[in-house]
C-alpha cells in the first residue's frame, strides 16, 4: 500500500515575551504568513491527509490549524501527541509505526532537530529543515511500523524562501532503488540525480514510476 508521511517544522516564532514558556511561544507575523502559504502548495499538489498530528506547543499548533485550513481538514479532527514534543527521530518513528494501517496520508507538525534528523533518515539529501518546511516522503510499505526498515519510493523538500512551487529538493528512486546525490539545474531548482549515469538526466520525481 502507498503511504505518505509529511513532516512540517512549525513556522517562525515569537520570541518578543520573554517571560513565555517554551510551550506557550507564538508564531511570528513570518510564521503566520508563511503557514498558510505551505498549506496551499500541498492543497495545489492535492494532498489529502487522512490525520494531523500535532506537538502540544503554541507555535506547532497554529501551524498546525493553519495548514488544515488550506487543506481541507477540519481543525477540530487535529490530534495532538506530547511524543512530538522535545522528541528525537526514534522517539518520532514510534509515533509514526502506531499508526492505524487504514491511514494512507498523515501529516505531522512538530520541531527541529528531530524533524530533519527523522528526514535526513529518510533521504540523505535533506540535511536542513528551515522553518516551516514541508519534507514529504512516499513508501510502499504494508504497515507505518515498515516504514522504519524500508526507503521511501518519493520525497521531496519544500520551504517558504524557495518561491515557486516546486522548486524544492526532490528525490526519487532509480530502478536499482537507490537515492541519487543533489544536482542544480539552470533554473536553480535541487534534484537527485542518479549515479552514475547522471550528472543531466535529472527527472521530476512525479515522472517517476
Amino acid at each position: 500500500m502507498r503511504r505518505t508521511l509529511i513532516l512540517v517544522r512549525h513556522g517562525k516564532s515569537s520570541w518578543e515575551e520573554a517571560s513565555l514558556s517554551d510551550r506557550a511561544r507564538p508564531l511570528a507575523a513570518r510564521g503566520l504568513r508563511d503557514a498558510p502559504l505551505m498549506g496551499a502548495r500541498l492543497a495545489h499538489l492535492g494532498v489529502k491527509p487522512d490525520l494531523i498530528l500535532s506537538s502540544p506547543a503554541c507555535r506547532t499548533l497554529t501551524t498546525a490549524r493553519l495548514l488544515a485550513a488550506e487543506l481541507g481538514y477540519s481543525t477540530n479532527h487535529i490530534a495532538i501527541d506530547e511524543g512530538l514534543y522535545e522528541s528525537d527521530a526514534g522517539t518520532l518513528l514510534g509515533v509514526v509505526g502506531a499508526f492505524s494501517d487504514d491511514l494512507a496520508c498523515v501529516l505531522l507538525v512538530g520541531h527541529d532537530p528531530a524533524f530533519t534528523d527523522l528526514a535526513h533518515g529518510f533521504s540523505s539529501g535533506i540535511t536542513r529543515m528551515p522553518t516551516c518546511a514541508v519534507a514529504r516522503f512516499t513508501f510502499d510499505a504494508p504497515s507505518w511500523s515498515a516504514l522504519s526498515s524500508c526507503s521511501p519510493v518519493m520525497a521531496l523538500l519544500d520551504f517558504p524562501k524557495k518561491g515557486e512551487r516546486g522548486r524544492g529538493l526532490q528525490a526519487g528512486r532509480n530502478d536499482k532503488g537507490s537515492l541519487g546525490s543533489p544536482c542544480r539545474d539552470g533554473d536553480g531548482v535541487i534534484w537527485l540525480r542518479w549515479a552514475p549515469w547522471c550528472p543531466r538526466r535529472c527527472r521530476p520525481s512525479h515522472l517517476l514510476p
